[in-house]
């Protein structure tokens, strides 16, 4: 069975985002992943390093699984329109369409969560609303075919979860293996509800410019 999966690779990218569901979907058997946008140009993602688009949006084609990753280049997706029809049509053929962390914000702007539930970063979940989304605080949510995960890291799980929705769980749990995939992080500081106040008021400042700046596009 051939699947075909396309990622969104836009500029400033988390990378995260993109490379965690990336290496679960590009180890399933028989499957092919697109990085898309604009042009072939390298692009640096959020945190600098350079990714390689491979596929034009212009002559994509249909996939099994659409996938949107975040970032803070989100941001100028959110007025994109160009971006934003492309989801639109490529959405309509999809098997599944995804989000990690952000990228459920564009898809919300396409106009594509309507009544749908979803998930995003948990710093972004409040969003969610505003395009008619129903917020859910899980790390990975399925509403029928529309696939979103959390923040960052949770893209790893979200891939899984896809793999194993086309082409069951033991191929899901075989790549899991393969990956050494088995957290246990050393701090227990990854969600707010488990952090220190501290460190919860940091990692806001650091996402405030961003936030800020999506408040003021939604609000346009």
């Amino acid at each position: 069975m051939s699947l075909r999966f396309g990622i969104l690779c836009f500029p400033g990218v988390q990378q995260l985002d993109l490379t965690g569901p990336y290496e679960v979907f590009a180890s399933a058997t028989g499957a092919s992943v697109h990085l898309v946008w604009k042009d072939l140009q390298p692009i640096r993602s959020a945190t600098g390093l350079v990714l390689q688009p491979d596929t034009l949006m212009s002559d994509a084609p249909d996939f099994d699984v659409l996938c949107v990753p975040g970032g803070s280049g989100v941001n100028a997706l959110l007025r994109d329109e160009e971006v934003l029809a492309f989801l639109r049509d490529k959405a309509s053929r999809a098997r599944f369409l995804t989000s990690v962390c952000t990228g459920s914000l564009v898809l919300g702007q396409a106009g594509l969560l309507e009544g749908r539930r979803a998930t995003t970063h948990w710093n972004a979940l409040d969003f969610l609303p505003r395009f008619g989304a129903i917020p859910v605080e899980e790390r990975v949510v399925q509403d029928g075919s529309l696939i979103t995960a959390g923040g960052v890291t949770s893209g790893i799980d979200f891939g899984l979860a896809v793999v194993a929705e086309l082409l069951g769980r033991e191929e899901a749990e075989t790549i899991q293996l393969s990956l050494e995939y088995a957290p246990a992080p050393p701090f227990d500081a990854g969600r707010p509800d488990t952090a220190p106040a501290a460190v919860v008021a940091a990692a806001k400042a650091r996402m405030a410019g961003s936030r800020r700046e999506r408040e003021t596009l939604l609000r346009a």
